[in-house]
């Protein structure tokens, strides 16, 4: 990464914007991945240093919803191993497959997520007269994996894949699935750092960078997300999404 001052200052104003999304829908790779690209990092190595960067900002996140994780650990707990699960397999496909063979998957999956948070108002009525496990039941723990392997693979919008699968399967209101949602995100990107860690290339002045910026933002997103109302945070959701198909597919 290029020691230049504007260089620096671009890397933490990206991670305090990644870390501020992160915390009210997801996608801050989206700014934070792009950004360590143009100050001089290949991919593969932008890609690890982005990862560790945001766990901070996902602890920051996770404290500033604690809140709404009230009452959720038993749901947690049992929804966790899939994420890390699913995040080693991501993190191991990063290591061994070209990013452009998960292109299309990655465009459809966030394009069905958007879907997902736009009608999950509509199919949660759908579903009220019917049986739903409080813990969301074998459909939503293998939702759940999927995630983890994209959010160990690549991560963007992997915020929005997760509101969408929560907020469909579990009866609660969006601000608490929003909380479950940065639980799980943080354990994902935790457990692909440890990974990357071990066996990747990592510029560390970019991840000290990321994140700073991003644990600043993370508490600046919660305290935000949490005063939107349902509506508004759900077209922010999709908004998001929106944009991280038109930038995948525009590459």
């Amino acid at each position: 990464m290029s020691s230049r001052p504007w260089a620096m200052v671009a890397v933490l104003a990206a991670g305090i914007a990644a870390g501020t999304i992160n915390a009210i829908v997801g996608s801050g790779s989206l700014i934070t991945f792009p950004t360590l690209l143009a100050v001089g990092l290949p991919p593969i190595t932008a890609n690890v240093s982005n990862n560790i960067g945001l766990v901070p900002g996902g602890v920051t996140g996770v404290l500033g919803y604690r809140a709404e994780l009230e009452g959720q650990r038993g749901r947690l707990a049992r929804l966790a191993p899939a994420s890390v699960l699913g995040s080693l397999l991501g993190g191991l496909l990063l290591l061994n497959l070209p990013e452009q063979a998960f292109t299309t998957v990655v465009t459809v999956l966030i394009g069905l997520s958007c879907v997902m948070v736009l009608i999950q108002p509509r199919l949660s009525r759908w579903l009220s007269d019917r049986p739903r496990r409080a813990h969301g039941g074998p459909w939503l723990l293998l939702g759940v994996f999927a995630a983890g392997v994209y959010g160990g693979y690549f991560g963007a919008a992997q915020g929005v894949l997760l509101v969408g699968l929560l907020g469909i399967f579990l009866d609660e209101h969006l601000q608490r699935v929003n909380a479950a949602k940065n639980a799980l995100t943080l354990l994902v990107n935790a457990t692909a750092a440890v990974l990357y860690i071990l066996v990747a290339k990592v510029d560390w002045r970019a991840v000290a960078l990321v994140a700073l910026g991003s644990m600043v933002g993370g508490y600046l997103g919660a305290r935000l997300g949490r005063r939107l109302p349902a509506p508004i945070l759900r077209g922010v959701i999709v908004c998001v999404g929106v944009v991280a198909i038109v930038k995948l597919v525009s590459g």
